[in-house]
């Protein structure tokens, strides 16, 4: 639907019964002729531009109707209250009883001024962020000559020359990482070299308050981070990661900054990628026996089995609380009726029946009592209590 006209008209709809969206617009054309007067007729308002077309979206639910109904107005304010107050008149859409409902009358020069000053506020701040940039580069390109050619070799592996002295240390995958980072005034880093990761390593690690570990933002980041994990253990407290599908190497310096001022805590990166690995892994078939383990969030839920009966489920919200428990033969009205519905909790086993209703409710994870061979369905992952 176009923004035209000064005003729009947003209403709730709702019919006790199934009614199409062409029998909401004949309803209001057709109850509200000869209410209103000449002046304010609405098929002489369409015809002449006064009055934009109706807009009506429905969602259909064991034979109920709820809906939207936007209209778009160019008269002056009495006129388009008028209209919105005449729409709440009308009470029956074709066999059905219906309720109309006007939420609101919304001056569209008023947001269209709101949108302008908000975007011009980001342009305003991109400009003054460009010329920092800009100035920035330039101290950056002159500053590197004094980093040039200052790395040392540590064991075999090549570093920076303050990672010994340093209280924490960044760890990245190969020499050009930390010239890269050498360039920009980071003195701290090391490279695993790519063969494996050394005892020597190890043991630094164990000396340094911080590590944190800096990796390619592709898959075999996302491996070297499980090897270096594996390896390093509690050691290993941060994780930052390059733009998708860019290496460290080639990293501009304030992107350089920018991600390892936003690394995460180690271990629940370590849990996240762990989960994605394997959902890449059953990706094609979703089959094959089940080794995942569960993210946090997942891990939080396992308290709403308890007390549950066979077949049972409670559903996860935004907040993370869940809903009193449901039976498996109400489970899809009410996830119908649940409002930001992210999780479910399935006390069985999960089925092709519970994947197609998480799916249908656009939820991305279920933990179930027990997972057949299939783990992963309609974008669904499922975990069962011995994945936590």
């Amino acid at each position: 639907m176009t923004n035209e006209g000064k005003y729009k008209i947003q209403a709730t709809i709702k019919a006790d019964g199934t009614v199409a969206r062409k029998d909401v617009i004949g309803a209001i054309f057709g109850q509200t002729e000869g209410l209103l007067g000449e002046e304010l007729q609405l098929r002489k308002l369409l015809r002449t531009g006064r009055i934009g077309h109706v807009d009506v979206n429905l969602n259909n639910h064991k034979g109920r109707v709820k809906g939207e109904i936007i209209l778009t107005s160019s008269l002056d304010q009495v006129s388009t209250a008028v209209i919105g107050a005449a729409l709440e008149t009308i009470d029956r859409i074709g066999p059905c009883k219906a309720i109309i409902r006007v939420q609101k009358i919304e001056n569209m020069y008023s947001a269209k001024r709101d949108t302008i000053i908000d975007r011009a506020k980001m342009l305003l701040m991109e400009m003054i962020q460009a010329g920092a940039d800009e100035s920035k580069n330039i101290i950056d390109e002159v500053a590197a000559v004094l980093t040039l050619d200052t790395e040392v070799e540590f064991h075999g592996m090549t570093a920076g020359p303050n990672v010994k002295d340093s209280e924490g240390i960044i760890i990245v995958e190969g020499r050009n990482d930390v010239r890269n980072l050498l360039k920009f005034g980071f003195k701290n880093a090391i490279a695993t070299m790519g063969s494996g990761i050394k005892p020597e390593l190890i043991e630094l690690a164990k000396k340094k308050k911080n590590v944190t570990a800096f990796l390619d933002g592709d898959r075999g980041g996302r491996l070297l981070l499980m090897e270096i994990s594996g390896g390093l253990g509690k050691s290993l407290t941060h994780v930052a990661t390059a733009p998708q599908s860019r290496e460290v190497e080639h990293l501009e310096g304030k992107v350089v900054t920018k991600c390892l001022k936003q690394k995460e805590i180690a271990n629940k990166v370590v849990s996240r990628i762990q989960a994605n690995l394997a959902k890449e892994d059953d990706a094609a078939v979703g089959r094959g026996t089940v080794t995942l383990e569960a993210p946090d969030d997942v891990r939080g839920w396992a308290g709403m089995l308890d007390g549950l009966k066979r077949n049972q489920a409670v559903i996860v919200l935004e907040d993370g609380s869940g809903t009193a428990p449901v039976g498996a033969a109400g489970l899809e009205a009410a996830l119908g009726e649940a409002e930001g519905a992210t999780g479910l909790v399935f006390a069985g086993k999960v089925n092709n029946r519970i994947f197609e209703l998480a799916s249908g409710a656009g939820i991305a994870s279920v933990l179930g009592k027990s997972i057949g061979e299939v783990s992963l369905q309609g974008g669904v992952q499922a975990y069962s209590v011995k994945d936590l």
